[in-house]
């Protein structure tokens, strides 16, 4: 069992710490609001409330800040100054949070790993907390080339103990990807229905009419919007350039629509239902499995290059472990993958320069 501070206790945080106190953890929580906290412990979302900072922070082997996204960088700094070994954080904007603890703590920001679990609820606060949030949710890490490897290795076992699947991807192609998947979808989705309910008079035959479809697109609109500014600020410019991709992409289809273009707006519907249902789900459980052992230098960046490599190629790491040299010079990562999708990252990892055996695990 180890020792988790979750400084915020809303509706991610009370999460983390059901799934942490579920898991065998024992998790401190601190909040801003001491109500809020007394009903995270009171709801079994921690097993105790500290004062201070610093007091939750004492004794702790890792901190999960699960603060509104234009504090993180503050209360991981502050963190650290109350003596954290190591910090990662939930929020959904990945390089303004990481550039500033770099910045401000440089001595300390190799143990900050920014993190990112792509699940949810549209209910608010403590309301929404799941201790099964995060089972075969992307958790998303953000390593740079001064993250140490073993606060890495800490960071990821905890995610991946709490049921997730862990991706890693540099900060900034972070905040680029999910101002597409993410952070437009909201703004889509409540602008839509923003438009419905602006309708006066057919207000409510029209909502009335609301079929399936309407309903899907717009459910994330009924999510906290308390978040949703400081999210749209923080990733402004990448949300703004994908913005200009769907308005373009609208507009495109506005033209096949007013035109009555049958046969483009067949193409469109179909490559559409084709992405959609090449989503990707998740890795089988029962998906046969390879080991890579790949020797590394001791330097800077190489747990950054390789992690990101298969995170940009969507290359699932099941589990991951560094086996450090007897004599300093280096090491060997060890990475577990799905056999479905080695072909493809072998292939980057030639690439980097990085050789490499593999063993077919059965």
């Amino acid at each position: 069992m180890s020792r988790v501070t979750v400084l915020g206790t809303g509706l991610v945080g009370g999460s983390v710490g059901l799934a942490a106190r579920a898991r065998g953890h024992h998790v401190t929580g601190f909040d801003l609001d001491p109500a809020r906290a007394a009903r995270a412990q009171a709801l079994g979302a921690v097993d105790a409330v500290a004062a201070d900072l610093a007091g939750a922070v004492a004794g702790s082997d890792l901190v999960v800040v699960a603060v509104p996204v234009g504090r993180a960088a503050e209360v991981a700094t502050a963190a650290f100054d109350a003596g954290a070994p190591v910090v990662t954080d939930v929020g959904s904007v990945k390089a303004g949070v990481v550039e500033a603890v770099e910045a401000t703590r440089p001595g300390a920001a190799d143990r900050f790993v920014g993190g990112h679990p792509m699940a949810g609820s549209e209910q608010d606060g403590l309301d929404g907390a799941d201790a099964d949030m995060f089972t075969g949710a992307t958790w998303v890490l953000t390593p740079t080339p001064t993250t140490d490897p073993q606060v890495f290795e800490v960071v990821r076992d905890f995610a991946v103990g709490l049921g997730a699947e862990v991706v890693a991807v540099s900060p900034r192609h972070h905040d680029a990807l999910v101002a597409v998947v993410s952070h437009v979808p909201q703004l889509a989705a409540t602008t839509l229905m923003d438009v419905a309910a602006r309708r006066g008079e057919e207000h409510a035959t029209l909502l009335r009419l609301a079929a399936g479809g309407f309903r899907d697109m717009t459910r994330i609109a009924a999510s906290h919007p308390a978040i949703w500014p400081d999210i749209c600020v923080a990733n402004r410019a990448a949300i703004v350039a994908a913005l200009d991709d769907y308005l373009d992409a609208l507009g495109a289809v506005r033209a096949l629509v007013a035109d009555a273009d049958r046969t483009g707006l067949l193409d469109l519907l179909e490559r559409g239902r084709r992405a959609r249902r090449n989503l990707p789900v998740g890795t089988p459980t029962d998906a046969v499995l390879v080991e890579l052992r790949i020797p590394v230098p001791d330097r800077p960046g190489v747990l950054a290059e390789v992690t990101t490599a298969a995170g940009v190629l969507g290359v699932n790491i099941v589990d991951l472990e560094i086996a450090h040299s007897g004599e300093g010079a280096g090491g060997v990562l060890v990475l577990v993958v799905p056999e479905a999708s080695v072909a493809g990252f072998e292939v980057a990892l030639d690439e980097l320069g990085y050789h490499h055996a593999r063993r077919r695990l059965t």
